[in-house]
């Protein structure tokens, strides 16, 4: 005996149709936290390995960042200038800030006379000279 209450007729198939709708929803909430939270990194534009050092020191709201690539080029405030510019770019830079204190960016893989070049003209301006590095040890 039993106990089917159907009629024969109505077999029951199975549903076809899936929502993804909420799917969808979730992968879009996703994509636009992550394009969201990607625009806080700080980028200078520049890339540069700078070394390490186990204490470090606050920049100056007044610095004039100078960059030295491993490459052999100088940045002077973001542009880039010649080898033969740089006394004078750094000059500029230092009239607009009579108080600013030169940053010098330099990649640890660059040649040590480049970087000596920057702060040669920066003592020779009688600026306060100070290296970036990233915190950490060596």
């Amino acid at each position: 005996m039993s106990l089917n209450f159907r009629r024969d007729e109505e077999d029951l198939k199975p549903l076809s149709l899936f929502s993804q709708s909420s799917l969808t929803d979730i992968v879009l909430l996703l994509l636009i936290f992550f394009l969201l939270t990607s625009s806080f990194v700080t980028n200078f534009g520049i890339k540069v390995n700078i070394p390490k050092a186990e204490t470090g020191a606050q920049a100056e709201q007044q610095f004039i960042p100078v960059t030295v690539s491993k490459e052999g080029e100088y940045y002077v405030a973001g542009k880039l200038v010649s080898k033969g510019e740089l006394a004078q770019a750094i000059r500029s830079e230092y009239s607009s800030k009579p108080n600013g204190t030169l940053l010098l960016r330099a990649d640890k893989d660059a040649i040590v006379d480049n970087a000596v070049r920057v702060m040669n003209i920066g003592k020779a301006l009688d600026m306060r000279i100070i290296m970036a590095t990233e915190q950490g040890t060596q």
